[in-house]
C-alpha cells in the first residue's frame, strides 16, 4: 500500500471489494478488526456488534467531511482511505460472523441437499433465481418441512437477494401506493417494481448500479442514483427495499417536496439496514412500523420489518 496513491485506492475501495481482497491489501488492518471483533464476541453475545459497526461510519463520515476540506492533502486521504477499508472490513467480517451463527457453518461451502434445494425452487422462484410472488398459504406448509431453511439466505444473498416478498405483501403495498407516482431508488434487481407493476401501480425502478459484482440488473431498471432519480421522475410515493446499513441516499428521499410516503421493507436489527440516524434528524415526517406488513416478509427468520413514512400535514 505504500507505492499506492490513497485517492487510487479510495476509488477501487468503492468497488466494494470483498473480505479476502481487502484482507490481501490491508493486512495489518484485518488483523486489527479481528481482535477488535473477537473481544466483541468473546462474551458468547453479538449485541456489541451494531455499535462497533456505528463507531466505524461515524469516523469515516468525519475523516470524509474533513478530507474532502483539506483540498487533496496526502496525510488526510491516507488515513480516509485506511478508515474506509476497515469499515468496509468490520462489516464484512460482522456479516460473515452473523452467516455462521444463523447456518452453523463456519468453513466450506454452504449448500442446500436435493430435496430441500428443489421444494424452496418451487415455494420461492419462477425460474433460476427469478424470485416469485411466494404464496402465505403454501410457504407455512412447505417452509417448516424444510430443516435446511437457515442456508436460504446464506446462498442467496451473494446474487443480490435479501428477502423474499410474499403474495399478500405485493397485494397491501399496491393498495397502499394506490393511483400516485412511486420510484423504488436502490431497486437491485427490480423484482419488487416488476410484482408491482403486475398489480397496475406507476412506478419506476432505479438504481445506481454499483454492486453490478452481485446484482443482474434488467434493462427495466434505470440507472440513476437516488438523488437524480428523485429529481428527475419527482414521485409522490418512494420506496427501497433493504438499503444498506448507514447509507447516504435515504436522506435525499426527506428533501424532496413530491414525496408524500417512503415506505422502507429492512430490518428489525437496525445496524443491518437503513439510516437511522437519518430517519431520527429528519422532521418532515411521521413513521412507524406497520406490523401487519412486517409480518408478511419473508422468511420470518429476517425478522424484517416494513416502515412506513408519512409526510406530516402543514
Amino acid at each position: 500500500m505504500k507505492n499506492e496513491q490513497p485517492e487510487k485506492v479510495l476509488q477501487w475501495l468503492q468497488s466494494k471489494p470483498s473480505l479476502n481482497e481487502l484482507g490481501d491489501k490491508f493486512p495489518e488492518i484485518r488483523e486489527s478488526v479481528r481482535r477488535e471483533l473477537a473481544e466483541i464476541v468473546a462474551s458468547g453475545s453479538s449485541a456489541g456488534l451494531p455499535a462497533y459497526l456505528k463507531r466505524m461510519m461515524q469516523e469515516e463520515r468525519f475523516l470524509g467531511k474533513k478530507h474532502h476540506n483539506s483540498r487533496g492533502d496526502m496525510k488526510t486521504a491516507a488515513t480516509l482511505m485506511e478508515q474506509v477499508a476497515r469499515t468496509r472490513m468490520a462489516h464484512l467480517a460482522i456479516k460473515q460472523h452473523l452467516i455462521s451463527e444463523a447456518t452453523g457453518v463456519e468453513k466450506g461451502t454452504v449448500r442446500f441437499n436435493l430435496f430441500n434445494g428443489y421444494l424452496a425452487q418451487k415455494l420461492l422462484f419462477s425460474d433460476g433465481l427469478e424470485r416469485k410472488p411466494a404464496s402465505q398459504f403454501w410457504f407455512r406448509i412447505i417452509w417448516p418441512l424444510l430443516w435446511q431453511r437457515r442456508l436460504l439466505m446464506p446462498l442467496v444473498q451473494p446474487e443480490g437477494i435479501y428477502c423474499f416478498y410474499s403474495g399478500l405483501l405485493v397485494t397491501a403495498l399496491a393498495e397502499l401506493i394506490g393511483t400516485r407516482s412511486c420510484l423504488e431508488i436502490a431497486a437491485g434487481d427490480g423484482t419488487l417494481t416488476r410484482f408491482l407493476v403486475d398489480r397496475g401501480i406507476a412506478i419506476t425502478a432505479t438504481d445506481d448500479q454499483s454492486w453490478s459484482h452481485e446484482v443482474k440488473y434488467p434493462e427495466f431498471v434505470v440507472k440513476r442514483d437516488a438523488q437524480e432519480a428523485l429529481r428527475e421522475y419527482t414521485p409522490e410515493v418512494a420506496l427501497c427495499s433493504w438499503p444498506p446499513a448507514g447509507n447516504t441516499f435515504e436522506q435525499q428521499v426527506f428533501r424532496t417536496k413530491s414525496v408524500q410516503m417512503y415506505i422502507v421493507i429492512s430490518s428489525r436489527h437496525r445496524f443491518a439496514a437503513g439510516n437511522w440516524e437519518e430517519y431520527h434528524a429528519q422532521s418532515a415526517f411521521e413513521f412507524a412500523e406497520d406490523t401487519r406488513l412486517s409480518r408478511l416478509v419473508l422468511p420470518p427468520e429476517l425478522d424484517a420489518a416494513v416502515y412506513v413514512f408519512r409526510r406530516k400535514q402543514a
